[in-house]
């Protein structure tokens, strides 16, 4: 097994959802145990804390419905600059949020870390939604709906969010769980190049193919692979701490046998866990499943998987 250089890092961003609960969410994943559980398999994990909210950053878009603007930008900023510094030298950042639109920023830095070092990022995005609004096409104002789009270079960004300093090719994304898409984001999708498997696709074919396909295609040109897991990814039935459910996700098995052929394959190079808002939680546990999950994604096999109680 390959020892991990683990970094955690607390990213309590709220201000992309309309929920407010999501800024607990490194509180309940420490709580649960995430760094022992890394260390028990062998990894070195350091906690790097949780990072305090950033001023808010001068910011407009001719979009009346945009909330929070100034502070997810300011946040998208500070997050390019951690992620960037926290994946240097072959470490493995692990961000803990906060809403999803973290990951506007997580991605950015990580996009200029692989850009530096010559190596395409790949990005996974375990959702049940695509993200895939423009700061234009959003109707709810909910930032945390538009990272795919403006990590890609979509038009309908300029003046609102940082300028990036990479994109990710959209080629380069492969989103998994997908089973709930507005209109606009549809009509974005079709010729966008990005690979979308929803539920329909895991319940035709299972996830192992379908996996298998991206993971083939990252080995095949060395790339960098980032996941992205949001807890909507999973049923609401075995995760309910969370503001945006959308029932028949990914069962209990499906996702750690995602997590484990994400292992298994060695790829994987950062990880994002968002949208986990503890204030919607049953004692934990959706808290915990998320710690059981990531053990399983840095080895855990299904042999050494404890009995849990609730």
């Amino acid at each position: 097994m390959t020892t991990r250089v683990c970094k955690l890092i607390g990213a309590p961003v709220q201000d992309g959802a309309g929920r407010r609960g999501c800024e607990m969410g490194p509180s309940a994943l420490r709580t649960a145990g995430l760094a022992e559980a890394i260390a028990s398999l062998g990894h070195r994990v350091d906690d790097l804390g949780t990072l305090c909210a950033p001023p808010p950053r001068p910011a407009s878009f001719p979009n009346p419905a945009l909330k929070n603007l100034p502070q997810v930008a300011a946040w998208v900023e500070t997050l390019a600059e951690v992620a960037f510094a926290a994946s240097a030298e072959g470490s493995m950042p692990v961000f803990m949020g906060g809403d999803h639109s973290l990951s506007a920023g997580t991605v950015a830095g990580l996009a200029r870390r692989a850009a530096l070092l010559g190596r395409p990022l790949f990005v996974l995005w375990l959702d049940a939604h695509p993200d895939f609004h423009s700061l234009r096409s959003t109707e709810s104002g909910n930032i945390h709906g538009t990272p795919v789009a403006y990590l890609t270079g979509q038009p309908g960004f300029a003046g609102g969010l940082p300028k990036l300093a990479a994109t990710v090719e959209p080629g380069h994304v492969a989103m998994l769980g997908i089973r709930s898409v507005d209109a606009a984001e549809r009509r974005a999708l079709t010729d966008s190049g990005i690979t979308v498997f929803d539920m329909r696709a895991i319940d035709e074919h299972s996830v192992a193919p379908l996996l298998r396909q991206v993971l083939e295609r990252v080995r095949a040109l060395d790339g960098l692979l980032h996941v992205s897991l949001d807890v909507d990814f999973l049923d609401p039935s075995i995760a309910p701490a969370v503001g945006t459910t959308v029932p028949g996700g990914a069962s209990f098995r499906e996702a750690h046998l995602v997590m484990e052929m994400l292992h298994d394959s060695g790829l994987v190079s950062s990880l994002d866990l968002v949208e986990l808002n503890p204030f919607l939680d049953e004692r934990g546990r959706t808290a915990m499943l998320l710690v059981d999950l990531v053990a399983s994604l840095f080895g855990r096999r299904v042999l050494d998987r404890p009995t849990r109680s609730f």
